[in-house]
């Protein structure tokens, strides 16, 4: 019965390149950058999740691992203990919400998809974990595959690239292909921002993130209070709301689809406002 379920969703909207959405981070970690710890049990969960539901996020996107710099992997087997209470949690007070599950391990976008998870986002893209790949042809549930240059804990150690966005570029080229030859079509394309990049990489690939439109893939955006704007403007991630704002508004001018953020309510403005500036100037 659960097969059938996942098989009949629409997810239409969700990979569009025809459509800008809002995913809303949603982290149960106590070790996450910006929000850890904040919602850890099922009355701060149901509150943060209804906030963003109400304030207009299409999707939620629940993650138990912490992918900060310097992060230190932990087991899909503790990931579950916290995810799968929180999906069960999600889908019986929401009965229409759509739930991506931020993880890179095979068993985990397994079990989470059985229990009722509709998306996976997989910050390797299959590098940590290769199996990932035919539980996501199996069960054909759109896919998000990020560009990191190694892993959560070595990913700041002094990364180099001769033409950053090229190589970027290239790398999603051949990630394409390998998941259409198994099938795989509902692809969402990240960047990557801060994964393995200094400040000037990230700025470079900001500044030409319309070269990766030509791979007719939803790209998905994901600056929220990252380390890119707090650094350069000398504050912390609880004082980058102002600047996620206004590299956000840049990131759709170059056409972005997707904005992964913690704060909903801003991330539709800022589509509503660059939609009509596009639409009607």
């Amino acid at each position: 019965m659960k097969q059938q379920q996942i098989n009949k969703k629409d997810y239409s909207s969700v990979f569009s390149t025809n459509t800008t959405l809002v995913i809303g981070i949603l982290n149960i970690t106590n070790d996450s950058f910006y929000d850890g710890g904040k919602f850890v049990n099922n009355t701060q969960i149901i509150t943060q999740c209804k906030k963003m539901l109400d304030e207009g996020a299409t999707v939620i996107e629940i993650g138990a691992q912490s992918s900060k710099p310097g992060a230190i992997q932990i087991s899909s087997k503790d990931e579950l203990k916290k995810l799968l209470p929180t999906i069960k949690l999600l889908k019986n007070t929401f009965k229409e919400i759509i739930l991506s599950i931020d993880t890179f391990w095979s068993n985990t976008a397994k079990a989470c998809i059985l229990e009722g998870a509709d998306m996976i986002n997989d910050i390797s893209a299959g590098n940590i974990d290769k199996d990932i790949f035919k539980v996501i042809a199996k069960y054909n549930v759109p896919y998000i595959i990020m560009h990191m240059k190694g892993t959560p804990k070595n990913m700041q150690d002094k990364p180099e690239y001769n033409n950053v966005v090229d190589e970027i570029i290239e790398y999603f080229i051949e990630k394409i292909t390998t998941l259409n030859n198994i099938g795989i079509k509902k692809i969402i394309i990240d960047p990557g921002f801060g994964f393995g990049k200094t400040i000037n990489h990230n700025f470079k690939i900001l500044n030409n993130l319309d070269k990766l439109k030509h791979l007719k893939c939803p790209i998905l955006v994901g600056v929220s209070r990252k380390s890119m704007i707090y650094n350069l403007l000398k504050t912390t991630p609880h004082k980058a709301l102002n600047g996620t704002s206004v590299l956000n508004t840049i990131a759709l001018g170059k056409g972005a689809n997707v904005l992964r953020v913690h704060d909903v309510k801003e991330a539709i403005e800022c589509i509503k406002i660059s939609t009509f500036a596009k639409n009607n100037f």
